[in-house]
């Protein structure tokens, strides 16, 4: 009988605390936490099971958009996830909410209120429309280990104090627009296997505090403008994934860890050429070094890889012959080496027509018929340039060095003198940022000492250098041939500074040709205005990559057909995508949002990228164009510098580019006015 009373009760006991581990009841404090975040996310619809009277948050079952999960009656993991719009391919996608919430929402309150749940270990706050600068005070969540705020409209700086939060195990904060330098502090996170910020706006050197964090897994900071040397990262053993894609860096391929299997550094400025050691990478399987400027010959060892099944070489500065007998893995399914200036064959791996393997070779010089190929004197240009290149190399830095010393004065002197004129004029109003039409006078400011000097533009082409051809000068007759002859078909517009015309050159790249209205032009002048324009390079400017200024007269000292050569942009302008006819093309409130910082970054740059800065830029919303990734490029900037017109009826976009977002930031966008005050330093 003891034995089974016993038995009984211990039964009993154990129904009982099964019962009350089940039916987690929460603190009336964590339930009115959460009643307040709910609150305070204004209420969205997958919170509408809270409303519920007497709800038990525990044992909620969980869902892809609310999650709660708790230990002792304390809230340890929060989940909640709105509506996304998804853009972009594999690890370059870009994912926005379809709005913001009110002028009310207050993400510093929202922390306070968070923080409050202090036993929290996740939290994953995605696509939730909350906007704002991210307080330092997020590092009061001292027990987090997951801490994910993707998808949403936060900016300003990474807070420093998440550097205290060191039980971190991952941080991921993309598809914002967190702005500033990249954070450098990530030593004093040494649990954190997962680090995340890509599609945001952080800027500066990579971080080298990265190399001493041994337990991270992934490192992804895609989709930003960090510019410089990548270091050695051979030393991170842990390491799988690592996207850098679509940032400035220009530095050599740096060497990689050996267990890493996924590699992204395409959309870069690397140089050199592919290192030899990543033939050792027996855990590769996915390398994309497209759009660099990479040089010679990619490793043969990289096809035979035994885990390899993505290479991509595209748009690079390959040269010379790939071997033969390079053997390709079987597991290999794509290469494209696309847009480079290979010659000879393609190896007999990959020239096979059996097999599901898939190879571009374009825009080479291959002895390949099934793809277009350039003649082999295209390929030869690159090599005969660095000989020609390197024999005037002393010449060319002897002159430099003379001629700056002696014009250094006299120019600094000049720019002294108009910049007081003209600051000093204006006094300290926000005036000289925003353009006041009719108070530009293009002749007397660009002054020949002004336009000679290339000192005056600020570090435009080391900071803010593209994937772009240099600026060149086009024979009439290569325009066109470009244009079918100037057709009524390429025609894209007329305007007050001549037509429009869509052209695509021999190696395939879309251009757009202004041609500017009859007028004598002094050659000499205009030349020193173009070689000024054409130093303006921005991610947010339509550059320009060419002129022709002779319109086939070559002996007439003025000229009267000039002919500027732009970078196609192809998703239209952002007058005609606001109006809503095209519903394919509706911009989201984060598109306009998006658009409109883009926009701002451009007129920072050329207000204070060159002195005198450019104020007469046509801001105006049809001369707003987006390409095919929804980035915003400002055209027309700077035509009263080549054409000497100063318009007086337009409607200007006021943008101001100083301080920090104020508290009116989440405005509708619309066609006609808009306003944002944007920390751009």
């Amino acid at each position: 009988m003891g034995f089974r009373n016993f038995l009984s009760s211990f039964c009993f006991a154990f129904a009982w605390s099964m019962l009350i581990a089940h039916t987690h009841q929460l603190q009336s404090s964590q339930t009115q936490v959460l009643l307040q975040l709910r609150k305070q996310l204004e209420y969205p619809p997958q919170l509408e099971i809270w409303n519920v009277h007497g709800v038990d948050f525990c044992s909620l079952p969980p869902s892809p958009t609310v999650n709660t999960t708790c230990e002792n009656n304390f809230i340890t993991e929060l989940k909640l996830a709105g509506n996304k719009v998804l853009k972009g391919g594999y690890f370059e996608g870009f994912a926005v909410p379809n709005k913001s919430l009110s002028q009310n929402f207050s993400m510093d309150s929202f922390v306070s209120t968070l923080a409050r749940l202090t036993s929290l270990k996740v939290v994953h706050l995605v696509s939730l429309g909350m906007w704002g600068p991210l307080p330092d005070k997020i590092h009061r969540l001292s027990s987090l280990e997951h801490l994910d705020f993707s998808s949403n409209f936060l900016y300003g700086s990474v807070p420093p104090r998440i550097s205290a939060m060191v039980r971190l195990q991952t941080l991921v904060l993309d598809d914002n627009f967190f702005n500033g330098t990249v954070p450098n502090w990530f030593d004093a996170l040494q649990n954190l296997t997962v680090l995340s910020l890509r599609n945001n706006r952080l800027g500066g050197e990579f971080p080298s505090s990265v190399n001493s964090v041994n337990t991270l897994s992934e490192v992804i900071l895609s989709g930003n403008e960090i510019d410089g040397k990548l270091p050695d990262l051979s030393g991170l053993r842990n390491l799988h994934v690592l996207n850098l894609s679509g940032n400035k860096l220009s530095s050599s391929l740096p060497a990689l860890p050996k267990g890493l299997v996924m590699a992204f550094l395409n959309k870069n400025s690397f140089s050199g050429q592919v290192p030899e050691e990543y033939s050792q990478l027996n855990h590769l399987q996915y390398l994309d070094v497209s759009y660099n400027t990479l040089t010679g010959v990619p490793p043969s060892g990289l096809f035979s890889l035994p885990n390899i099944s993505y290479l991509s070489f595209a748009s690079n500065m390959l040269s010379g012959s790939l071997p033969h007998d390079v053997d390709c893995s079987s597991k290999l399914g794509f290469v494209d080496l696309s847009n480079n200036r290979l010659r000879g064959s393609l190896p007999t791996c990959l020239n096979s027509k059996s097999g599901e393997l898939i190879v571009h070779s374009g825009g080479n010089c291959l002895s390949v018929n099934s793809q277009h190929q350039h003649a082999q004197s295209y390929c030869l240009e690159i090599r005969e340039a660095k000989k020609s290149g390197s024999g005037g190399k002393n010449v060319g830095v002897t002159v430099g060095v003379i001629g700056g010393g002696v014009v250094a004065l006299v120019v600094l002197a000049s720019a002294f003198l108009i910049l007081v004129k003209r600051y000093c004029s204006r006094g300290m109003s926000e005036q000289h940022l925003l353009h006041k039409p009719g108070l530009d006078n293009s002749d007397a400011i660009f002054s020949s000492e002004i336009l000679m000097s290339a000192r005056f533009i600020s570090e435009a082409a080391k900071i803010n250098a593209q994937s772009l051809p240099p600026c060149r000068s086009f024979s009439f007759e290569e325009l066109k041939v470009a244009s079918n002859n100037f057709s009524e078909t390429s025609l894209l517009g007329e305007g007050s500074y001549g037509k429009l015309y869509r052209g695509r050159l021999d190696n395939g790249m879309q251009i757009a040709i202004r041609c500017l209205p009859s007028k004598k032009y002094s050659i000499r002048n205009l030349r020193l205005r173009l070689d000024l324009l054409a130093k303006l390079r921005h991610p947010h400017l339509v550059c320009l990559l060419g002129h022709c200024i002779d319109g086939g007269v070559r002996h007439d000292p003025r000229i009267d057909k000039v002919f500027l050569i732009f970078e196609y942009v192809p998703d239209g302008n952002f007058q005609a995508l606001l109006s809503g006819n095209n519903p394919a093309k509706v911009l989201s409130w984060s598109k306009r949002l998006a658009a409109l910082i883009g926009v701002a970054r451009a007129v920072h740059f050329l207000h204070t990228g060159i002195i005198p800065g450019f104020f007469n830029n046509r801001l105006k919303t049809n001369n707003i164009l987006l390409n095919e990734h929804g980035m915003a490029k400002l055209s027309d900037y700077g035509l009263s510098v080549i054409s000497g017109k100063i318009d007086k009826d337009e409607q200007i976009i006021p943008i101001s580019v100083k301080g920090e977002f104020s508290r009116m930031m989440p405005i509708a966008l619309d066609s006609s006015y808009w306003s944002l005050s944007l920390d751009l330093q």
